[in-house]
């Protein structure tokens, strides 16, 4: 799914109920910015592989560890920016910022490994277990309807006080 909003509905889906054991902001964004490399190379025209090797478990952790460090790194700025934003929790902590990054950024990969041939889950195997499981059509239409749940989840959120 390169570069689409599909990914938000199931990753917001699974981060939100699970605030409090992760952030939500940083599994969301880590797992809608893996799809920064396809989109590089159809930009520049790369003679690169669509989903190289950011849409690998190895490249996902990497990208989700540096993305993790990164927001923890920012996190005044963002902890302003998320509660007077979006009315969220933000707290910050390195270690479960990182683990954020990493978890985003391998739910993509495994979004993502059932719809392409040239994703390389767990390179260095070219295998992908995955591939085929679900097709295109199925794949997106699950990943709209994940859109319901992910707003009821927010909503539910930032209007009561108590855990989900």
């Amino acid at each position: 799914m390169p570069f689409t909003p599909f990914h938000f509905g199931p990753s917001a889906t699974v981060a939100i109920p699970l605030y409090n054991k992760i952030d939500v902001f940083v599994f969301i964004l880590a797992n809608l910015i893996i799809d920064i490399e396809p989109l590089i190379v159809m930009t520049n025209n790369l003679h690169y592989p669509l989903h190289g090797y950011i849409h690998t478990f190895i490249g996902a952790i990497t990208l989700g560890f540096l993305w993790g460090i990164t927001v923890w790194i920012l996190c005044t700025p963002i902890k302003t920016f998320m509660k007077d934003v979006f009315r969220f929790p933000f707290n910050p902590s390195k270690n479960k910022m990182i683990l954020s990054g990493i978890l985003g950024g391998c739910f993509h990969v495994l979004l993502d490994s059932p719809l392409y041939s040239d994703i390389k889950p767990f390179y260095p195997s070219a295998y992908n277990p995955m591939f085929g499981l679900i097709g295109h059509s199925l794949m997106y239409t699950l990943c709209t309807i994940f859109f319901v749940p992910a707003i009821a989840l927010y909503m539910h959120r930032i209007t009561k006080k108590k855990p989900l």
